[in-house]
């Protein structure tokens, strides 16, 4: 499931995998901060790649699948030549081939899960490619969620709590907050439901 071909097999399956909305917790932090330059860290179909550019922000938008990419550089095209030439979409597998160290104003890692250590490692290497004064945005599927009826495709160690990932961080260097938010889901059945996302904001300090 975490390969490239499985991701481009999931793609592949249907006309859009994602609603083409760009993720909550990245509008409400990011919607304030100063444009500058941007990582998207598994970027998918582009809509917060294209959020950022909007604003005025220099994204490089990083994802595993081509299709992905290309549905995403086609929506970006939608937005104007503007929006388009802010935005560098690039296919790479961020495992392998790790950011530019203290290079981005923002990173952003929305629901990307992998098993703890694998985690670890990948997490470590985007909060170093923050650079001074620049902001860490880290959002994933609550454990919490598991006790819900909303359908998580995720095995449960690879959710995570924010103060997991806060407790990573050298809390001399980072300015940090660490919440569980609430938001309104609807269940497979249609259902009404509460979800939490694990939200860490960091801000680098030196």
């Amino acid at each position: 499931m975490f390969t490239e071909q499985a991701w481009e097999q999931r793609y592949s399956s249907r006309a859009a995998v994602w609603s083409g909305r760009p993720n909550p917790q990245l509008v409400a932090e990011a919607g304030d901060l100063s444009p500058g330059r941007a990582l998207d860290v598994g970027s998918g179909e582009g809509a917060d790649a294209v959020w950022l550019a909007r604003r005025g922000w220099r994204v490089t938008a990083v994802d595993i699948s081509r299709t992905a990419l290309q549905r995403a550089a086609a929506h970006a095209g939608d937005a104007g030549p503007e929006i388009a030439d802010r935005v560098e979409w690039v296919h790479a597998d961020v495992r392998e081939q790790p950011p530019a160290e203290a290079a981005y104003d923002l990173v952003s890692a929305q629901f990307m899960h992998l098993p703890g250590e694998e985690r670890a490692v990948l997490f470590a290497r985007l909060a170093a490619a923050v650079a001074v004064g620049g902001t860490l945005l880290i959002v994933g599927h609550h454990p919490w969620d598991l006790r819900t009826s909303v359908h998580r495709m995720h095995l449960p160690e690879m959710m995570y709590t924010p103060e997991e990932l806060a407790a990573a961080l050298d809390p001399t260097v980072w300015e940090v907050r660490a919440e569980a938010r609430p938001r309104p889901a609807v269940d497979p059945q249609g259902r009404e439901s509460t979800v939490h996302d694990a939200v860490l904001v960091a801000r680098r300090r030196s």
